[in-house]
């Protein structure tokens, strides 16, 4: 920035009321476990009380209104917030397609009706989706971010949000969105724009890693970032719903996640924003029970833990470069009365994402999805490759093809019983439940045969391997890479269903679960663009040794055994709800083990359907494991070729 602006800028922002300072809230921990209550009302009372800040840190972000593990059920965040006086920036998710947007909405108007007043007064203003339109961007396919929401979408959820607090004490609760700055200058987004009141704008200087972003850049970075939103924003505030520096975690390009490297980020952009704009910093913690990476937190797993750096507003904030003009300053926003891109951290992780109801790809995104990490979304997969297979009617071994993937094992594994066989059946209307997960138009399943399933895929030590094919064979198969360095899909919808609590609904998780009593159902939802291509359901169980964000719990026994459903799972699917089985294993391994990847099935792609995949225990196995794009990746996906 240049210095006469830096005057300007500080000159009018010093004259500024002070402005909303608070934290960003996910709704579950780092495992996936929903937050309580309780566990809010800690984190509220330790952010008011934090060494250094004078008590400033008295409001919240959420990304949800749903508590998790439920349908629609308000988010406890609420009576904590109403205990501790912490003012809420609301959050709906908006990812999931109309039916799960509608619960969000029923949460809302609950919880105006169950606390009245006493919710209502706190209200600072509402988001209406988070990070939609950057997911739903060319980038943001890309980098498998998840599923988004285009203008039109986000436009009508505006509109039925102000619907729905019409005539309520939340009537004069101010609506915005939250987005990447990539997004809101994106003139294709326009739309949204003038729909809402403000703009909640998400940068990291960290993630944009296709430039020099080192910590003496970031500064200037990041309010590059915001003047340009504030160019597009039609003379609306531009609110800072995210930002922050990691702590730990890999380099990006230049940039260092360390603790001295965010104690500067926090001293000169923070310390700029902090009573000046509208801020809420990523994040308070972030940490428990396990720490993911990148990681954000000021301070350690420990609530009571000193933070992990000085937050006392140092001289060095007088001297970054503000970036922001005179007029650009957001106005105050009070409650409610009576009457590059920049991606955000942690998607893929199960604390704190935005993926908050669902499962993640998360922040985005849980999201997200859910839970989109934001490590994974700076990142593009490279181009798809095909491999040949040639079968028998149960054994199958891929040839001719080079691997780089992160497993060391090859293993051919018997296939599916003899119930596999070659049929159709019919893929209903998808209920758009979880993160990411939207309504789709009925089509028929491709056939899934017993010549297409069942294989371990190659998984050397080294960077490439070949293998010989199998023996004589009748058929011809093409089966699509056993790793994510090509086109690829992650679930959308991850259902565990337990036969030992057979009516009960756990909603969708972060976690995969494998039990001799607990199966998961996985949902994928398959673009159109797929028509002609081929697909393979894939499994993958890398070493723990190889997990950067994500770990996993074996007990070093038995098998799992995959069915297709002939119809999506829900967010209410239970173990007695389960949809019926359209194709009985197709695939079953006798054993599993670390360090290996599995070729489930192969066929053409349902493109533009919803297909639901049951993985059940066999001889006993237990597993356990968060779903995880990151290196290495671990679990369900389907590869596209």
């Amino acid at each position: 920035m240049h210095f006469s602006t830096l005057v300007a800028a500080t000159a009018a922002l010093a004259t500024t009321q002070a402005e909303l300072i608070g934290f960003n809230y996910g709704s579950t921990f780092s495992d996936g476990s929903a937050k309580a209550q309780s566990d809010f009302e800690a984190e509220f009372t330790r952010a008011q009380t934090l060494q250094g800040t004078n008590g400033e840190f008295t409001s919240a972000r959420l990304y949800t209104m749903i508590q998790g593990a439920t349908t629609d059920t308000p988010i406890s965040a609420i009576p904590a917030a109403i205990d501790t006086q912490t003012s809420l920036l609301l959050g709906l998710w908006a990812s999931a397609g109309q039916a799960d947007f509608t619960n969000e909405i029923t949460a809302l108007t609950s919880a105006i009706d169950q606390y009245g007043s006493d919710f209502t007064s706190l209200i600072v203003g509402v988001s209406v989706g988070s990070e939609d339109l950057y997911r739903n961007s060319p980038t943001g396919i890309a980098a498998d971010s998840g599923a988004g929401a285009d203008p039109a979408t986000l436009v009508d959820y505006i509109n039925q949000v102000r619907s729905a607090i019409s005539g309520t004490s939340a009537s004069g609760a101010s609506i915005g969105h939250v987005d990447t700055w990539t997004a809101w200058v994106n003139g294709t987004n326009d739309a949204v724009i003038a729909a809402v009141d403000w703009l909640g704008m998400d940068a990291y200087p960290y993630f944009e890693n296709t430039i020099s972003n080192g910590i003496s850049a970031a500064n200037s970075t990041f309010f590059d970032a915001y003047d340009n939103t504030i160019a597009v924003a039609s003379g609306k505030d531009v609110w800072v719903t995210e930002t922050g520096w990691p702590v730990s975690g890999p380099q990006e390009n230049d940039a260092v996640a360390s603790v001295a490297n965010a104690e500067t980020y926090w001293q000169t952009t923070g310390c700029s924003l902090f009573g000046k704009i509208n801020t809420f910093w990523y994040i308070l913690e972030d940490a428990l029970p396990t720490t993911p990476s990148p990681s954000f937190g000021i301070i350690g797993s420990t609530l009571s833990d000193a933070p992990l750096y000085n937050l006392t507003c140092s001289a060095l904030a007088s001297t970054s470069s503000a970036g922001v003009s005179a007029s650009s300053s957001s106005k105050t926003s009070s409650a409610v009365s009576t009457a590059s891109s920049a991606t955000q951290p942690a998607s893929a992780s199960g604390a704190n994402t935005e993926s908050l109801s669902a499962a993640a790809p998360g922040p985005e995104t849980s999201v997200s999805m859910s839970q989109t990490s934001a490590a994974s979304q700076s990142s593009t997969p490279a181009t798809g490759t095909t491999t040949s297979a040639v079968v028998t009617s149960s054994v199958v071994a891929t040839v001719g093809h080079t691997y780089t993937t992160y497993q060391t094992t090859l293993i051919t594994i018997t296939s599916c019983s003899s119930v596999c066989s070659t049929s159709k059946t019919s893929a209903p209307v998808a209920s758009a439940s979880g993160n990411a997960t939207s309504a789709v138009a009925p089509t028929s399943t491709a056939a899934l045969s017993s010549a297409s399933v069942g294989t371990a895929a190659p998984s050397p030590a080294t960077s490439s391997a070949t293998t010989a094919a199998a023996a004589s064979s009748s058929a011809s198969v093409t089966f699509c890479d056993g790793n994510l360095n090509g086109e690829y899909q992650y679930p959308h919808l991850i259902i565990p269903v337990n036969s030992a609590e057979a009516d009960t609904a756990y909603g969708t998780q972060y976690n995969g679960t494998i039990t001799p009593t607990t199966s998961t159902i996985f949902n994928f939802d398959l673009p159109a663009s797929y028509a002609g291509k081929t697909c393979s359901l894939v499994f993958l169980f890398p070493e723990q040794a190889a997990l950067e964000t994500s770990a996993f719990t074996f007990n070093g026994q038995g098998g799992i055994s995959v069915n297709e459903l002939s119809s999506p799972a829900t967010q209410q699917t239970t173990y007695d709800s389960v949809p019926s089985v359209a194709v009985s294993a197709i695939g079953a391994f006798e054993s599993v083990s670390p360090g290996n990847s599995y070729v489930v099935a192969s066929h053409e792609c349902n493109a533009g359907a919803t297909q639901a995949f049951e993985f059940v225990s066999t001889g006993g196995l237990e597993l356990e494991y968060f779903e995880d794009w990151n290196p290495s990746p671990i679990g369900a996906f389907i590869t596209v070729c």
